[in-house]
């Protein structure tokens, strides 16, 4: 117990220590404090990949205990010392609950194949594996969650239908889970959604409503559902839809049996939440970074700001991760268990693109391709040889979209 009493000690020293630095008109409960400090899992990392006080002081001088989450080098960090209390009671994602989806899914999604790449792997200086779920069935990692969605539904909601919003994947997803239940659907994209992507909605058996920008549609579809009763499912911000997505992790941890780190795509955080928090139960030594893009970067500021935050305006090739929102459930899960989220450019996107097309022969849509430009551009800190798997989110690319974005970077 010598261990433990000199741990709490120490992070009582450190309680005070914060508490005398934040201003006074913050108004700060040293007790409480004290209390939060000493109940996290020992080993969490801070966000200069430091445990220990003096990593939790700094923090100290510069925010506010209950609003603020650690933000350092343009990297907007999870798991930190300090949880909002909402956020350090999620308890909802137990390890059993990953493997009850699987079994509900496995035998009619993909286990999708893990390949490396030498290349890659010498030019980022760890070894380098590609998750590649932009050879799911409908093309993304989105059939996940929405058919263990679809799954749950009751014989009631069954039989009124669903209703869901999205620029594209999760379109097609749940187009795909409701036909293969034979329940009616109804998408609502925006104006400005892919055609290839409207188009295989369509053929899949939904019903496509066209409507304004992203968050005019997000409207929409909440009003359509309501007018006909449907059952609105989320794309992202859904117990239901982590759990399917967290199904990826389990096969992640039995396709490598040693894996360092998991760069994961975000746009409202559906895959990126699911996959940390399944991690967090299978191997927590595994770190988990969301990367998005620098015109959509929704949960990047959540995770700045201390709390999920709707963007005023969009602007990013990758549609598939921009979303106007984080989900509520998924900035929770991310805070509280992924390393952080980085931010690339367009351009970063494009020529992560064409290496994939180039060295594998994979064609990955600018949304899948997101993780891979963090690695290139050096937006995360690897540790030495130490494996980091990537999720290659989707594969819909537009051929005439592709085309013009390679040749403008050639």
């Amino acid at each position: 117990m010598g261990d433990i009493d000199r741990s709490i000690e120490q992070y009582w020293l450190c309680a005070i220590t914060t508490w005398r630095l934040v201003p006074a008109t913050e108004h700060l409960d040293p007790v409480q404090l004290f209390t939060e400090l000493t109940t996290q899992t020992y080993g969490l990392i801070c966000e200069a990949g430091q445990g220990g006080p003096p990593c939790f002081t700094r923090w100290g001088q510069n925010a506010k205990l209950e609003q603020h989450r650690p933000f350092i080098n343009g990297v907007a960090t999870g798991r930190s010392w300090l949880h909002d209390p909402s956020i350090m009671t999620t308890q909802q994602f137990p390890l059993d609950r990953f493997v009850e989806a699987r079994a509900r899914i496995r035998h009619t999604v993909h286990e999708t194949p893990l390949m490396g790449s030498k290349t890659l792997s010498k030019c980022i200086g760890v070894p380098v594996y590609f998750k590649c779920e932009n050879l799911q069935k409908t093309g993304s990692f989105k059939v996940r969650g929405a058919l263990h969605k679809v799954s749950q539904l009751t014989q009631e909601e069954r039989a009124k239908g669903v209703a869901t919003i999205s620029a594209g994947n999760h379109a097609q997803a749940v187009a795909w889970a409701a036909a293969s239940v034979e329940i009616p659907c109804v998408v609502v994209m925006p104006e400005n959604a892919s055609p290839i992507k409207v188009a295989a909605s369509k053929s899949y058996g939904a019903e496509v409503i066209l409507h304004g920008d992203a968050k005019a549609a997000f409207a929409k579809v909440l009003e359509v559902s309501n007018d006909r009763g449907l059952t609105f499912l989320h794309p992202f911000d859904d117990e239901e839809v982590v759990a399917g997505h967290g199904t990826c992790a389990l096969e992640i941890v039995e396709q490598l049996k040693k894996v360092s780190s998991v760069i994961v795509p975000v746009g409202g955080g559906g895959l990126s939440s699911g996959i940390a928090a399944a991690m967090a139960v299978l191997n927590p030594d595994i770190s988990v970074w969301g990367v998005e893009p620098e015109g959509a970067p929704s949960m990047h500021r959540s995770l700045k700001s201390g709390k999920p935050i709707q963007l005023d305006s969009i602007n990013t090739i990758a549609d598939g991760l921009a979303p106007p929102m984080a989900g509520k459930l998924n900035y929770e899960l991310l805070a509280t268990h992924a390393r952080g989220v980085v931010l690339v450019t367009d351009d970063e996107i494009v020529y992560a693109m064409k290496a994939l097309l180039e060295r594998m022969k994979l064609v990955v849509e600018p949304s899948g391709a997101a993780g891979l430009a963090a690695l290139l551009t050096n937006r995360i800190r690897l540790e030495p040889n130490a494996p980091v798997v990537v999720i290659l989110t989707g594969g819909n690319a537009d051929l005439i979209q592709l085309s013009a974005l390679l040749s403008q970077n050639s």
